[in-house]
This record gives structure tokens, sequence and C-alpha cells, in this order.
């Protein structure tokens, strides 16, 4: 009944192609490794497979990005989904409008998270606190100790705007570039720091300090 709602929803958007559908976490992996969607939305609490581990899965084969759904709105479901990789955290409480940019902003390499969770993520991070220091040391091995030495001055003006939740758009602007030119920057930024999502760098680069 929810997938159907969700479906529904997404195919008012003539641009949103819903490709295929999963009862359960492991039939999602196996779903998402035969479509190869843009964006795969996963539900946290999923028989079988938790929708956490999926997401760990399906963005560790590079087989989407994900957009985690949840009734609940609880740190260790949101720092579990940005430390699997997901770009997106979004309550099923959601209206249509948030849902289809969410889609859409993540579909075109941004992140997003719920307005309803997202000052809880960035308070936590600027209090210090336990769950956020664990999703720096758990995202995977090489942001135990991400290395910032390694991005040029314009990274790390991108890592900057990533740190202040912009979007490439933003981005380009506050950088006075193009908006292709700032998602290249933002991709090297990744790499460099061995993140899966502009979550995970956003949440690093908070932690240290390249956040006003």
């Amino acid at each position: 009944m929810i997938r159907s709602g969700l479906r529904a929803m997404l195919e008012t958007d003539p641009a949103v192609v819903v490709v295929g559908e999963a009862g359960d976490g492991d039939e999602a992996v196996v779903e998402a490794r035969r479509l190869r969607p843009d964006v795969a939305l996963v539900d946290v609490r999923m028989p079988v497979r938790d929708g956490i581990d999926a997401t760990r899965r399906i963005t560790a084969e590079g087989l989407a990005a994900v957009i985690v759904l949840t009734t609940f709105d609880l740190d260790e479901y949101v720092f579990g989904a940005i430390r699997a990789g997901a770009a997106g955290f979004l309550l099923k409480s959601t209206d249509a409008r948030t849902l289809l940019e969410a889609v859409h902003r993540v579909a075109a390499g941004e992140g997003m998270l719920s307005p309803a969770v997202t000052r809880r993520v960035l308070d936590a991070v600027a209090g210090g606190a336990p769950a956020a220091a664990s999703l720096a040391a758990a995202s995977n091995a090489r942001a135990l100790d991400p290395d910032f030495d390694e991005l040029t001055p314009r990274e790390r003006d991108v890592l900057g705007c990533l740190a202040e939740g912009l979007g490439n758009q933003a981005i380009a602007t506050r950088l006075v570039i193009t908006e292709t030119t700032a998602k290249s920057h933002v991709s090297r930024v990744l790499m460099k720091l061995g993140c899966s999502s502009r979550l995970q760098a956003a949440v690093l680069a908070r932690d240290a300090g390249f956040a006003p």
C-alpha cells in the first residue's frame, strides 16, 4: 500500500519513470543490480534485510543513488543511512513536491535531508554528538582520517560550500563558476576524501571546521 502511494506520487511527474519495486531488502539489492536505476527509494524497516544494510550494498556496488524513507526520525536511522552512503533521507510524511524534488536533486548528484531532520544533523555535528563522531569514523576506511591537504584551494572552497548544504547551482553562483565545473569539483572532493555521498562529505567538513 505504501509503495503504491509512493509510486502514484512519483508518476505525477512525467520526467520520473518507476522501473521496479521490491518487497524486502534482499529483493531491493537484486532489483537494483538488474535494473540499475538512477535513484532507489529504500525503506529503513524491511523484511529479510533492513534498509540500512540494503543501502550499504547498493551504494558499495554503485548500483544507484539512494534516498532512505522512514516513518522514524531517530538519530540512529539518520546517521546510519548517511554512514551507509545514502544521498538523501526523507520521512514518509513528506509531500509529493518534496519527494520529487529529492529524486531530481539526488539524480543530479546532489543530496537532500528532510527539513525535519536537517537541523538535528547539523546540531549534532556542531555539538560533537556521539552519533556525528561515529559517522566520521564509520563511513569507510579512508574517512577515518580524511586528508584535507590533498584538496586544492578551489576544492577546499567547494567543500566549505558542501558543509553549508549548498547544491551545485548555489556552489557555482557562490564561486562564480559554471554548474558543470562545480559538479566536477564536488566529484573530485568526494573521491579524495573517500566519501560515497555529499552528505558524508558535508558532515566531515563541518566536523573539521569548514563551515562558519
